[in-house]
C-alpha cells in the first residue's frame, strides 16, 4: 500500500506570508504520493493557480515551483531549517523571484494559446489589483502611459514619486522612484539582497559613499551612479538625475532616481507598505 509521505511542518507558516493574489489565500493541498525526495517529508501549498512543493529533510527544506509536464528535479529556494528565520528566507525568495518566473512561464504559454492580447488584459489585471492594494496602504494611485507601456503612479510620504511600469508584453514590471535619497531608506531593506557577505567600500565618490555606508549592498558604478543585485533575483540602480550635481553637498535630501526590475506582482504586493 502506497501511503503520502509526511506533511511539511513548514508548508502551514509558510503559505501565511506569502501574498494573497486576487483574494486567494494560499493553502495546504494533498502532496504528491510521488516527490522529489523519497520519505521525506512534504506538503503542498497553492492559491489555485499556483503549486509549491515544500520538502524537508534533515536541516534542509526546499522549495519547488510545479510547472506542468515538468516533474520537480532541483529545488528552486533551499533554506536550513536550523535558522529561525527560515520561513521568513523562503517567503521571501519565492516572492522575489520564483513566482514571477512562474508568472512569466504561464504568460508565455498564454501567448502561445490565447495570442497577446490575452497578455496584456493579464498583465493589466494584476497591475490593476496592485492598485487597490495601494489604497488600502493610504496611497493615491492613477493611472498612467508611456510610448512603452501603461502604468501606475503615486505620491509617497516623503513627497517622491513611484511608479510601477509594464513594458509590452514582458512577463513582470519595472518599479522607479524620483524624489530625496531618504525617501528610499524605508524600502531599501525590502527591496535589496540580504547583507550577509556584503561590507562596505571607501571607493567612489562622496553621492556613493553617503549610500553604501548605510547599505552595503550597494556597489558603486560610477561617481553619480550605485547598483545593486544580479543573477535570479532583483536588478536595481540608484542615480543622480545629472552630473552636474556631483559637485553640490550630499545629503539624505538630495534627490535621486532609482529603478528596480523586473519585480513581480508577488513582490509588490508584498512591499507596498514600504513605497508609500
Amino acid at each position: 500500500m502506497i501511503t503520502a509521505p509526511a506533511q511539511a511542518t513548514t508548508a502551514a507558516p509558510l503559505a501565511a506570508l506569502l501574498p494573497a493574489r486576487r483574494g486567494k489565500a494560499w493553502k495546504i493541498g494533498a502532496a504528491p504520493l510521488y516527490g522529489p525526495r523519497n520519505h521525506a517529508a512534504t506538503s503542498r501549498i497553492t492559491d489555485g493557480r499556483r503549486s509549491l512543493l515544500v520538502v524537508e529533510e534533515g536541516n534542509r527544506v526546499e522549495l519547488y515551483g510545479e510547472r506542468p509536464g515538468l516533474a520537480p528535479y532541483t529545488p528552486d529556494v533551499v533554506a536550513d531549517s536550523t535558522d529561525p528565520a527560515s520561513v521568513a528566507v523562503l517567503a521571501t525568495r519565492a516572492m522575489r523571484w520564483l513566482l514571477a518566473d512562474m508568472d512569466a512561464e504561464t504568460l508565455r504559454a498564454t501567448e502561445s494559446e490565447k495570442g497577446w492580447r490575452q497578455v496584456l488584459h493579464a498583465k493589466g489585471t494584476a497591475l490593476t489589483e496592485f492598485g487597490f492594494h495601494l489604497i488600502d496602504q493610504g496611497a493615491s494611485p492613477r493611472s498612467a502611459e508611456r510610448p512603452d507601456g501603461p502604468g501606475i503612479e503615486w505620491t509617497a510620504a516623503s513627497g517622491a514619486e513611484w511608479a510601477v511600469w509594464s513594458y509590452g508584453l514582458g512577463p513582470n514590471y519595472t518599479l522607479t522612484y524620483e524624489g530625496p535619497m531618504s525617501g528610499l531608506y524605508g524600502a531599501l531593506p525590502v527591496l535589496l539582497p540580504p547583507m550577509d557577505g556584503h561590507t562596505s567600500t571607501d571607493a567612489g565618490s562622496a553621492f556613493t559613499r553617503h549610500l553604501t555606508d548605510q547599505f552595503p549592498q550597494l556597489r558603486p558604478v560610477d561617481a553619480d551612479e550605485v547598483e545593486f543585485g544580479g543573477y535570479r533575483d532583483l536588478h536595481g540602480w540608484i542615480a543622480l538625475p545629472s552630473r552636474a550635481e556631483l559637485g553640490d553637498p550630499i545629503n539624505d535630501g538630495t534627490r535621486v532616481c532609482a529603478q528596480v526590475g523586473p519585480v513581480g506582482i508577488d513582490f509588490l504586493l508584498a512591499a507596498a507598505a514600504h513605497l508609500v
